[in-house]
């Protein structure tokens, strides 16, 4: 399997962040210098320019972010199985792709308002919360609600069939 290019590690960090990232954080998070950061999104940016896609990259005060583009708030309303911002989503998202996160791990991702995200998706029952066996912070997992409702199998690892036995 080949390394993503920057473009698409940058494409991933500003989804999964969810908010507007300033050059200096993708900088950090990605790893690389300011010049090739700058010079993969401007390309990212292009790109999403020149295609007909739902999303583009946006840049405010500095600050760099994915969105929809404008008109298709509505659709993805009618769209959405449940009643979850987009914010919460891509928090439900982040949690979905690793399986399982340290509540602290994700709050890191995807920044303070994680806490409400986790909070409101607890309380629909498509996270469950464990206290982590040494340290402070929380696992979070999928339920089975988050399953049924939008259609994705659990991951039936090695370590889940060997407890089975």
């Amino acid at each position: 399997m080949t390394t993503p290019s920057l473009a698409t590690r940058l494409e991933a960090i500003l989804y999964l962040k969810g908010r507007p990232v300033s050059i200096g954080e993708l900088v950090e998070l990605s790893e690389q210098d300011r010049r090739s950061v700058e010079e993969a999104l401007m390309a990212l940016t292009a790109a999403y320019a020149q295609r007909d896609s739902a999303l583009e990259v946006v840049e405010q005060n500095g600050r760099y972010g994915l969105q929809l583009r404008p008109g298709l708030g509505d659709l993805v309303k009618d769209l959405l199985p449940v009643n979850l911002s987009t914010a919460t989503l891509r928090t439900l998202a982040t949690i979905a792709l690793k399986k399982r996160i340290l509540q602290a791990d994700l709050v890191d991702l995807r920044g303070s308002g994680a806490y409400d995200h986790i909070k409101e998706l607890l309380a629909q029952d498509f996270v469950e919360r464990r206290r982590q066996s040494e340290g402070r912070s929380y696992w979070l997992t999928l339920t089975e609600k988050f399953h049924r409702t939008f259609s994705v199998l659990p991951d039936l690892g090695a370590t889940d069939l060997s407890e089975a036995a």
